[in-house]
């Protein structure tokens, strides 16, 4: 079973659920379980697909994709979703480009060792997504000057806060849900 709750398959989807499905198709041509599982309202599958392509697949975004992804990822591990870790820090693999990199980063995350990988605004952006998954209602005026110290500029505060604020929305509904990655093809970029 892929979530505590029914999911559609294509075979039974009424025409508005079709369209939505349409819409969520990944490159491979599936629907993954984080889109599946809004089977039963196919609007908050419409809804949660441009959020998901504005936040980190939106050609405006400045922010190196790779550090998208391993922002993505390290809230993922904040928040012990596996089902957003495993896609996100796939992709954020692949687009570090160097295992060995790749590996040290992880190790890092994993560890909540920020500065054994990361220095500057790279640290300063994971820093702020620690903040804001932990400790929401604690976050101060100083948590965004320590961003702009660092280099950012405030678009790509704004990006960073988007994509930490998309990925502990789909982590709970992850978690809240019961998905798993069962059936899924795990990650954006074929292999």
């Amino acid at each position: 079973m892929a979530s505590w709750i029914k999911m559609i398959n294509d075979d039974d989807a009424d025409s508005d659920l079709r369209e939505a499905l349409d819409a969520a198709r990944t490159p491979h041509g599936t629907i993954d379980n984080v889109m599946r599982v809004h089977s039963l309202r196919p609007n908050t599958m419409h809804g949660h697909m441009k959020l998901y392509r504005a936040v980190l697949h939106d050609g405006a975004n400045t922010l190196p994709t790779w550090l998208q992804e391993v922002i993505g990822s390290y809230v993922s591990l904040l928040n012990e979703c596996d089902y957003s870790y495993a896609n996100h820090w796939k992709n954020a693999a692949h687009l570090i480009g160097n295992k060995s990199r790749a590996d040290s980063i992880e190790h890092a995350l994993k560890k909540r060792r920020l500065t054994d990988a990361f220095d500057g605004a790279e640290l300063a952006v994971l820093q702020y997504a620690e903040t804001l998954t932990l400790t929401p209602g604690k976050m101060k005026e100083t948590d965004v000057r320590a961003l702009q110290d660092a280099g950012l500029d405030d678009g790509q505060i704004l990006e960073a806060n988007q994509i930490i604020g998309y990925f502990n929305y789909v982590n709970r509904c992850l978690n809240g849900l019961g998905v798993t990655t069962q059936g899924d093809v795990i990650g954006y970029y074929s292999d």
